[in-house]
């Protein structure tokens, strides 16, 4: 059985950016995705360009899911929100806490994602599948690997289905994180997510910013490099699909890819393991 791909973008910010996205996701639906997802600002400050990306691909056939973030936002705000989805035939969303923008206060009347899970549910019943994050490598506020299952477990008590991944290169933080999630009762699919490498110096502020690791060797061979931009694409590509290829065969129910809104990068990988339409 083939392994099911899914592919995020972010919402873009200029008519150009749109247009790009649009031919992007035109290349990339030809590998048969789940679907697409669509990131949400800090805050909602993306919300309307989140919304008219998910139509846009909703209306040219595909499964689209956006991002839906609580942290900063009242109950009658993403109440309007899922409205508006439903409204437009969206049936999966991923659930998250979010960030608040930078230089704001209060942090709303929501916490934590397993309270935005729960209030979807309690609105809408079993309208939505929910997705929703988990942290292989232990979420960057978490005090202890712990609580960080703990928080992972009380997501999915309160009505998710399926979790997505923090993206990571590191093997053993998967096969570790699910084995554990296994051990507390917690059997929905968790599927790693995926960044494919262009630009080794855009990777590393990445994931500095978001906690997620770059292994030693990787990072070392990427300096040996240089400027040279070719060995950089090169090697990122080798390393990425070889991962791939251990998660699919340890059992990973599917691949998450973080697209960064372009194509070839994960077009390229899927080609590799054979998952072209």
């Amino acid at each position: 059985m083939k392994p099911e791909i899914s592919i995020e973008f972010f919402p873009p910010t200029t008519a150009e950016g749109a247009e790009k996205l649009h031919a992007t996701r035109e290349k990339l639906a030809a590998l048969e995705p789940a679907f697409f997802s669509v990131t949400y600002g800090a805050g909602g400050s993306t919300r309307e360009r989140t919304f008219a990306t998910v139509k846009e691909i909703a209306a040219a056939g595909h499964e689209a899911a956006p991002h839906l973030s609580c942290v900063g936002s009242s109950r009658d705000s993403i109440r309007e929100i899922l409205q508006e989805y439903a409204a437009a035939g969206i049936r999966r969303i991923v659930a998250l806490r979010g960030d608040l923008p930078s230089g704001a206060g209060a942090a709303g009347e929501f916490r934590y994602a397993s309270e935005l899970v729960e209030f979807i549910r309690s609105e809408t019943g079993d309208r939505f599948r929910i997705e929703v994050a988990a942290y292989p490598e232990w979420h960057p506020q978490a005090k202890s690997p712990k609580d960080d299952l703990a928080a992972f477990k009380r997501k999915v008590e309160a009505g998710a289905d399926s979790a997505i991944t923090q993206y990571f290169y590191n093997l053993d933080a998967y096969l570790n994180f699910v084995d554990a999630v296994r051990r507390m009762g917690v059997d929905v699919p968790i599927v790693p997510g995926i960044m494919p490498i262009g630009s080794f110096s855009k990777l590393a502020r990445f994931s500095d910013a978001c906690g997620a690791e770059i292994p030693r060797w990787m990072r070392k061979t990427f300096e040996s490099y240089g400027d040279d931009s070719d060995a950089i694409r090169a090697f990122g590509l080798d390393v990425v699909t070889r991962l791939c290829e251990k998660l699919l065969a340890a059992g990973a129910p599917g691949l998450h890819f973080y697209s960064m809104n372009m194509a070839g990068p994960t077009t390229e990988i899927c080609r590799r393991l054979g998952l072209t339409a």
